[in-house]
């Protein structure tokens, strides 16, 4: 860490910025993590995407299917392919409170930069504040690093913006992943843009939450590396615009990706967004590989449609 706890609000204010993606984690055919392939789309994301960080063994990197040693691996590798080039953000979600605390203090051993905390799933449905603020506060008493939190519908309930107000005047909470209607993360700012980043994971609304609430960080899924080649950085485009102030032609660039996003979109098979994602990924030439169980793999059907899409969307390869 760069930082001290009582500093981390400030460190993230200065250096959590720009675009930051969700990494899927390559797995070789027989399920092992392709180390070796991920190190690879790190390099790639860096030096030709311009990606500013990554989000590590979250969601879309499967890490519900993987064990805690792979997890801290995934950190150490990821630690060590960025060498300073780009952040990280490890993901130390599980619903073991000691599995969360074990998986932070080792992102903090090996230097990531930050770490992020799902909401747990609660298996009540009222009156739940108080369990997930002293969850929170747990945790950050006992760790250094800064900490993102995130909501999503996954957990079964939304964290509602007052109740995020609170936590983000706990001394090491940085930054929100807020992956809520927009309403609820305009008001979130409004509450507490103050105090900690916050941030939504929908690439279609980046564009104007830079001009209309003023945020500075996407953070983040796997847009920045599917919707984007070394020859074709329209993302970062606009992205730059809008820092700039230049807000109509950041509008046009944002407008012309229409036609990969919808190829992305029109051609993802229910229940199958790794499995489809990697598959985009394989096509762009860098490593895709195969999901784990239980996530389903595509069909031949599904890869000639994606594969069709991919190459009438107008990516410049």
């Amino acid at each position: 860490m760069k930082y001290s706890k009582k500093g981390a609000k400030a460190y993230a204010r200065q250096h959590m910025k720009g675009i930051w993606a969700a990494a899927l984690t390559p797995f070789t055919d027989d399920l092992a993590v392709d180390e070796d392939g991920f190190r690879r789309n790190i390099d790639h994301w860096i030096e030709d995407l311009r990606i500013d960080g990554f989000f590590i063994a979250g969601k879309q990197g499967e890490f519900f299917s993987m064990s805690v040693e792979e997890r801290k691996r995934s950190f150490e590798i990821a630690v060590e392919a960025c060498a300073g080039r780009a952040a990280t953000i490890m993901s130390c979600s599980d619903q073991n409170m000691d599995v969360v605390l074990e998986l932070a203090r080792h992102a903090q051993k090996v230097g990531a930069d930050y770490i992020v905390v799902h909401a747990p799933v609660l298996h009540f449905f009222k009156a739940h504040d108080e369990t997930l603020y002293s969850y929170y506060r747990t945790i950050a008493e006992k760790v250094d690093i800064g900490i993102a939190l995130w909501s999503h519908p996954d957990s079964g309930y939304l964290m509602s913006p007052e109740l995020c107000n609170r936590l983000a005047d706990i001394e090491n909470v940085v930054a929100i992943k807020y992956s809520v209607p927009r309403e609820m993360y305009a008001e979130l700012t409004r509450l507490a843009g103050d105090r900690i980043l916050v941030s939504t994971a929908s690439e279609e609304e980046w564009l104007d939450n830079i001009l209309e609430l003023g945020w500075q960080l996407y953070l983040c899924s796997s847009p920045p590396y599917l919707l984007q080649t070394k020859n074709d950085l329209r993302m970062r485009e606009y992205t730059d615009l809008a820092f700039a102030g230049e807000a109509g032609k950041a509008r046009a660039v944002r407008d012309s990706l229409e036609p990969v996003r919808h190829a992305l979109r029109s051609t993802r098979p229910a229940e199958k967004p790794q499995a489809h994602q990697k598959y985009w990924q394989d096509l762009l030439g860098q490593v895709g590989g195969a999901v784990r169980p239980p996530l389903l793999p595509l069909t031949e059907e599904e890869k000639r449609a994606t594969r069709a899409a991919f190459e009438t969307c107008g990516l410049s390869l």
